[in-house]
């Protein structure tokens, strides 16, 4: 099987082969894919902040055990993955990441779907994303799938005695817990806030 983290200067054949693959969307389940999904998230978001460690959130999102986290495989390889959450008023999306050399084939549209339609099982009225300032590919991306700039300004508060818990530590599956901010690093779509 090809590392997806493999440099991104692939064969003819090993880009057919790719090209030919099709993704499966599912359910995430820690014991398969948390490692996968800590890569992906480093690769494409560009972790710095300690609030957003993605070993941290994911063990914070486990917690609250909704089953809104969802990955997209192609060969056994998580190549991309999105966190949903819903707190019986609005829907939310958080963390779409796609491999970069699987991007513009529809995964990411068709993770979005697949969290949509879990949100609309659940009763979801409206769904929300934040979008880093700047990043004019992603909001072409969410625009194309019929979300709008909406007139609102994004606050936030940390609670510092809660983050402290995603300071770099060893982890069980996965490894250390870097740091993270979802800077929109990675050169393009789609990252979310």
């Amino acid at each position: 099987m090809l590392d997806a983290f493999a440099p991104r200067c692939l064969s003819a054949a090993v880009r057919r082969e790719r090209g030919s693959m099709k993704e499966s969307i599912h359910r995430f389940e820690a014991r398969a894919h948390r490692t996968q999904v800590v890569r992906l998230w480093h690769r494409v978001f560009g972790y710095e902040s300690p609030h957003n460690a993605p070993q941290f959130v994911i063990d914070k999102k486990l917690a609250v055990d909704d089953g809104l986290i969802f990955v997209a495989e192609a060969g056994g390889t998580v190549v991309g993955s999105v966190m949903a959450g819903y707190d019986g008023h609005r829907g939310w999306i958080y963390s779409l990441a796609v491999l970069p050399e699987y991007r513009r084939r529809g995964v990411g549209s068709r993770l979005m779907r697949h969290a949509e339609e879990q949100l609309k099982l659940l009763g979801c009225p409206k769904i929300n994303l934040q979008i880093m300032q700047g990043n004019e590919a992603v909001e072409a991306f969410y625009r194309k799938l019929g979300y709008q700039t909406e007139q609102r300004i994004s606050m936030g508060k940390k609670i510092p005695e809660n983050i402290s818990r995603a300071e770099p530590s060893a982890s069980s599956n996965g490894g250390p817990a870097l740091g993270s901010g979802n800077s929109g690093a990675g050169g393009g779509p789609p990252s979310v806030s």
